[in-house]
């Protein structure tokens, strides 16, 4: 294998407001930034020293070039990517900053070029390259994506290739409730790990206020062997066919926006399970680097390093165990 991970799905352009705590309508100046769940997990990945690849497709314009470009630069292997020829356009995301608590993001996907990677455009030796498959739920909301990403999921298992689901739920791309929860359930049925949040689940299940126990006993009726639900700040839960549950608490932060938390955390679980850390380790890598990531401007620019990862850590570990009843520190 000459790659650890393959993502398949979206690549975009994120402008995100330079001006913080306005309102959209009033601010003037945005950054320019590569943006999309699964690039940006490829990039976090390849930050932390993972040889990653991507399979997508990208408009034959300036954005398009400047996101070939960027994931080069970074590391990520883009022999999977395809040029779009029939004139469509990059997906554009302005991301609003008003508070900490009032992040909002307006897209702009009518046509994106993402969206028309086409199943003879996914080949087979490039999946077989690599250990991990990851895909992303927004590839599955359209044709012809949907097809070339039911393919890949396809060809992965045929060749023993692991599949991971980020299940990456945005409401913009859906026509319904009732057509996510049922190609949500078709791939998570045939992956081996299932990440997302405790509401991105319930989108799958197409109800609210489901329980973890429910949803790990249903899908454990097929293909997944681990299934990692997020809880926002009261951390995650990892359980695993065997019938063992880890728990993860979420690391502080100062935080500046809420976007880019799910890709951070994707990338560096996935890096720790890699590196065979076990998954109480991952649950740690997954929350500090969702706690840098939230911290910072960009999503894919602000990518940890592993050194970033284990300072903070080390740091917030140190401070719990000085505020323990009993350190004569408290």
């Amino acid at each position: 294998m000459s790659l650890d991970l393959i993502a398949i799905g979206r690549a975009c352009i994120d402008l995100n407001a330079v001006e913080y705590n306005r309102p959209m309508e009033e601010t003037m100046t945005f950054s320019k930034y590569v943006g999309g769940s699964p690039a940006n997990i490829a990039i976090g990945l390849a930050r932390l020293g993972v040889k990653a690849g991507f399979i997508g497709k990208i408009a034959d314009d300036q954005h398009g070039r400047f996101i070939r470009r960027y994931m080069e630069e970074a590391g990520v292997d883009t022999a999977g990517m395809t040029v779009d020829t029939e004139g469509r356009t990059t997906g554009l995301a302005f991301t609003e900053i008003k508070s900490p608590e009032e992040c909002s993001i307006l897209m702009y996907r009518d046509e994106a070029a993402d969206l028309h990677l086409r199943p003879e455009e996914v080949d087979e030796a490039y999946i077989r390259s690599a250990g991990m498959l990851l895909v992303s739920g927004t590839g599955l909301s359209r044709s012809p994506s949907r097809e070339a990403v039911l393919k890949a999921v396809q060809l992965a298992r045929r060749n023993s290739v692991k599949v991971v689901f980020e299940l990456d739920y945005r409401p913009y791309t859906w026509a319904s409730a009732e057509e996510t929860a049922v190609y949500y359930s078709l791939v998570a049925g045939l992956s081996d790990i299932v990440i997302g949040t405790r509401d991105e689940f319930d989108k799958l299940e197409n109800h609210t206020g489901g329980s973890n126990d429910d949803t790990v006993r249903e899908l454990f009726r097929h293909s997944p062997k681990l299934i990692v639900i997020k809880h926002g700040v009261d951390g995650s839960y990892a359980y695993t066919r065997s019938g063992s549950v880890h728990r993860g608490r979420a690391y502080k932060s100062q935080v500046l926006k809420t976007f880019g938390a799910g890709d951070s955390y994707a990338a560096a679980f996935l890096y720790a399970l890699l590196q065979e850390k076990g998954l109480d380790e991952a649950l740690k890598f997954g929350s500090a680097a969702a706690a840098i990531v939230v911290s910072k401007h960009s999503s894919s620019d602000a990518m940890p390093r592993v050194s970033d990862i284990e300072a903070l850590i080390a740091l917030q570990e140190a401070a719990a165990a000085d505020a323990a009843p009993g350190s004569g520190k408290e």
